[in-house]
């Protein structure tokens, strides 16, 4: 009797618990075409896909697909809409100039070098379109690689698993090797790119038959990502189980960004946890075989307050484990300049002081901070940077400024520049780094989180200098 009643008690909680998640979730905005409809000819690691020519053909029919079964079935928008899936929108994508959600290829004539590109989860490739310009024009082939599930349709991350986004990616370094012969070749990885590149040349120490790269360039890199991705998997598997679609999101929106989801599937969070759990795995059978020497030099830039990954967490996780082998972790500071210390939920001084300090001391750690001691600081930035198996610390003056009441980056803001004519500080068709709206909370689709963080890099000109010196290229004359 006891163990039915402890029975029928576990059963009434489950039931209560699952009604209070569709409860919640019913209040969400309801599920559009682009939510549900499934695009088949998106890329899978078991396509007949033999190299990175079909992989082109191949999304070429994926977006013929989508103008067929989204576009075509939706009601046409105007100038004043705001909705990429509407035709002729203020933030229709496929009415500008280049849309950037596709795979781009930039050929040098005489390469000096390779880049592959790899965007961030959701994401397209428009978030690097800055360093892959900067890079062409200096001289390198470069990649903008749409990673399958990606600058489409939200319902594309649903099935969409890290394995076939890794399988695009061998695909892409293979042609981009083939095509610059014995010139370096360099991986640059935004957010869940980073993970992705981090992986590729893990898994080339193991098998040498992949082409081989020169360097890693990560940007923002979603390396360990927040717990709660870990349960995203039973959200959506409990979708699955009862019938209810709106599960298969965390979150369901407004799609106002021409080159980014706002519906964010459960999946896409899973997927991204699963991948940093298999880079712990090879980390680990590679440290233990005394391997990890393999590794090309990796060069990362992140920000010291990040929502999806921590600075710490990308030291625990990665570098802690390298040996010396020319890699270095470039870290952003909050501006403490305008005194947000006293309302900061979380201050990451101490972290980075104990990095500073204690961090492995195989790798170069860089810290970009205002000038001046505590509680005299300047909107100066200057850099304190501890040299790999170096003692004390080097500080020098960088020339740069806090721009007035901006008083961090955030994970999305690195790859941008102020002058991006969608996330920058200015005003075009539609630029998103200027949502500021005023007036009651709750009343608009758009979040106010989404308003305030900050969308572009300050320090960008400094960040794209470093990564272009990595590649072995001439500086860019990008601000």
């Amino acid at each position: 009797m006891v163990r039915r009643a402890i029975g029928y008690g576990l059963l009434g909680c489950l039931i209560t618990v699952v009604a209070g998640v569709i409860f919640l979730f019913s209040r969400k905005d309801s599920l559009q075409i682009w939510h549900t409809a499934h695009l088949d000819e998106e890329f899978r690691e078991g396509s007949d896909v033999a190299d990175f020519a079909a992989y082109l053909e191949l999304e070429e029919r994926l977006f013929k697909q989508l103008d067929d079964k989204i576009y075509a079935k939706t009601e046409p928008g105007d100038d004043q809409t705001i909705n990429r899936y509407q035709r002729g929108s203020r933030v229709d994508s496929t009415s500008w100039k280049t849309n950037w959600n596709r795979t781009f290829v930039m050929e040098a004539p005489a390469p000096k070098a390779g880049i592959l590109l790899l965007h961030g989860m959701s994401d397209s490739p428009y978030s690097l379109r800055h360093l892959g310009t900067s890079l062409h024009a200096a001289g390198a082939t470069v990649i903008g690689l749409r990673v399958p599930g990606h600058g489409t349709i939200p319902s594309g991350l649903v099935r969409t698993t890290w394995e076939d986004m890794a399988a695009a990616v061998r695909l892409a370094v293979r042609h981009l090797r083939e095509t610059v012969g014995d010139r370096p070749v360099h991986l640059i990885g935004y957010s869940n790119g980073g993970a992705l590149a981090v992986e590729y040349a893990l898994a080339r120490i193991k098998d040498p038959s992949l082409p081989e790269i020169d360097g890693i360039v990560l940007v923002s890199p979603a390396i360990g990502v927040s717990p709660a991705a870990a349960f995203a998997v039973w959200q959506g598997r409990l979708g699955r189980w009862i019938g209810y679609e709106k599960l298969a999101y965390t979150s369901v929106g407004l799609e106002y960004d021409p080159y980014k989801y706002i519906s964010f599937a459960t999946n896409a969070g899973d997927q991204a946890h699963r991948i940093t759990l298999e880079i712990d795995r090879k980390i680990a059978r590679l440290a233990e075989a005394g391997k990890l020497g393999g590794l090309p030099p990796i060069l990362a830039f992140q920000s010291g307050v990040d929502a999806t990954v921590s600075a710490p967490a990308l030291v625990s996780r990665l570098f802690a484990h390298l040996p010396e082998g020319g890699h270095e972790l470039v870290i952003f500071d909050i501006n403490r300049e305008i005194e947000i210390e006293h309302v900061l939920a979380r201050d990451p001084e101490n972290e980075l002081g104990d990095l500073l300090r204690n961090a492995p001391n195989t790798f170069t750690l860089s810290v970009f901070t205002n000038r001046g001691p505590k509680g005299a600081r300047e909107a100066a930035v200057e850099t304190r940077v501890r040299p790999a198996g170096g003692r004390g610390l080097e500080t020098a003056d960088t020339g740069l400024v806090w721009p007035p009441e901006m008083f961090s980056l955030s994970h999305v803001a690195l790859p941008f520049p102020e002058s991006d004519p969608l996330y920058g500080s200015g005003y075009g068709k539609i630029t998103l780094g200027n949502l500021a709206f005023r007036g009651e909370r709750g009343a608009l689709r758009i979040p106010a989180t989404d308003m305030l963080r900050q969308r572009w890099n300050p320090f960008y000109g400094l960040m794209a200098n470093r990564i272009h010196a990595f590649c072995g290229l001439e500086p860019t004359a990008e601000p």
